[in-house]
């Protein structure tokens, strides 16, 4: 039998959550304007699509869509709302703030492929062009002209002002600020209006109102109707301009890019942190935009054994929390050790040496057993010397270092008792700690340098 959970909560659907958060938002007062404007929004919707389909008009269509883009928005700046509200969760520990970048992300692809099915509309349209009636083309214009820019300039969207600022600028954008540059260098009072640049939304707002004007001059005078597809066309593509650059920023949000323009501030901030008393190394470090002008990061420091980790994390956290708001620091003393050689057996987890080793160790013997100019013993049997010069006697001592560790690689060698019919030179025979001069190995298929060849011959 299972467990029997007698005060269990019981688990909401997913609209009894939405409704749930959806009155946590409503019982706001800053919430109540955003709502008035939401249902202003769909009546004015409705209204316009009634006489997108009585005049016939793929342009006032496309201009309608751009309405309906103010209804995301109106969502979008909902959400921020609620971000506020909400405080982090186990299950969000960074918090609510990229549900406010899904939505714009989410409204402006969804307002590019709007304008791609106006694009395809339009193309067919071109095959066979049907009759446009103006009778409420102009009025339907400026009802969404003026329910726009009365949206975009009485709601603060925190959201879309940001992306609308950090994103780069549209190609309506740079045309019309050349235009611009040109007007205000005869009438300078223009220049806070024109300059730097214009609010993409009210920029394209105004634009497709221009367009829909045109269109109905020359259908009335010429009746022209060709000039509504190409109206259509031009809407279309002042909307993909627009907001394909504000899904790209949003979109590198999402994928937790980190921004270009606050690399080089990482940097130095970075490069001031290992300089900082203590710190060895920084490394692994990653930082990332966790929502709109917020960044988030992580960062290992490395530190030496006697430095005070407490110290240098509040040294950290201070220089780094000027630019990363929230910010992982993990702190980790050095536990290098230096290698030593020692006459008892080796500890494993210091040298990993081979089973025997041998070290010279110098003779003894008195000086007088020995020939004044060379190092060798002065006796007319024995044989030259190999050298003539630091070349120990036969009558030098080896000291073997017994080591029981057995090595982890397999690599097929011979690994037996070193040959002590071999002898090293003077220093070390132990790769990377001592003079290699005169080196035997310990392997017995390997030639000597000094002694026999690979046959086993002696060498001339």
């Amino acid at each position: 039998m299972g467990t029997i959970h007698l005060f269990r909560k019981s688990q909401r659907s997913l609209v009894g959550k939405l409704t749930h958060e959806f009155r946590l938002v409503a019982a706001d007062r800053r919430s109540w304007k955003i709502l008035l404007f939401g249902a202003i929004n769909l009546i004015c919707i409705g209204f316009l699509l009634m006489w997108c389909s009585s005049t016939n008009s793929i342009a006032l269509t496309a201009y309608t869509y751009l309405t309906i883009f103010d209804l995301f928005s109106l969502v979008t700046c909902l959400i921020s709302y609620w971000v506020m509200m909400k405080k982090p969760s186990p299950v969000y520990s960074f918090g609510f703030e990229r549900f406010e970048v899904l939505a714009v992300f989410a409204s402006t692809v969804l307002a590019q492929l709007g304008a791609l099915f106006i694009l395809k509309e339009s193309a067919e349209r071109f095959l066979e062009q049907p009759e446009i009636h103006t009778g409420r083309l102009l009025v339907g214009t400026f009802v969404a002209l003026f329910f726009n820019l009365f949206t975009m300039l009485s709601i603060r969207n925190k959201p879309f002002a940001y992306v609308s600022e950090a994103a780069s600028t549209s190609w309506l954008q740079e045309h019309v600020a050349d235009l611009s540059r040109s007007i205000c260098g005869i009438i300078p009072g223009l220049s806070s209006i024109f300059l730097p640049r214009m609010n993409p939304f009210v920029l394209i707002d105004i634009a497709g109102a221009l367009a829909l004007c045109i269109t109905y001059m020359l259908i009335e005078i010429n009746n022209y109707f060709a000039v509504d597809t190409a109206s259509a066309i031009a809407i279309a593509l002042m909307t993909f301009g627009t907001m394909y650059p504000m899904s790209v920023y949003s979109g590198k949000v999402l994928l937790q890019t980190t921004p270009p323009h606050v690399i080089g501030q990482l940097d130095k901030l970075l490069r001031e942190v290992s300089t900082l008393d203590g710190v060895l190394e920084v490394r692994n470090e990653h930082f990332w935009t966790l929502g709109f002008g917020t960044l988030a990061g992580s960062v290992h420091v490395r530190i030496r054994r006697d430095a005070n980790e407490q110290m240098v994390l509040a040294h950290v956290t201070n220089r780094l929390y000027t630019l990363v708001s929230t910010l992982t620091v993990q702190i980790f003393k050095d536990d290098w050790i230096r290698p030593t050689l020692s006459s008892v057996p080796i500890a494993n987890n210091i040298l990993n040496l081979s089973d025997h080793h041998v070290i010279p160790m110098p003779s003894l013997k008195a000086a007088d057993n020995l020939h004044p100019v060379t190092s060798t013993p002065a006796k007319p049997s024995s044989p030259p010397p190999e050298f003539s010069f630091n070349t120990p006697g036969k009558n030098v001592s080896p000291v073997i270092l017994l080591n029981t560790q057995t090595r982890p690689y397999g690599l097929g060698f011979n690994h037996g008792s070193t040959p002590y019919s071999t002898v090293l030179n003077q220093g070390f025979g132990i790769p990377g700690m001592g003079a290699t001069q005169g080196f035997r190995t310990g392997f017995t298929n390997v030639p000597s340098r000094y002694g026999t060849n690979a046959h086993g011959q002696p060498r001339p």
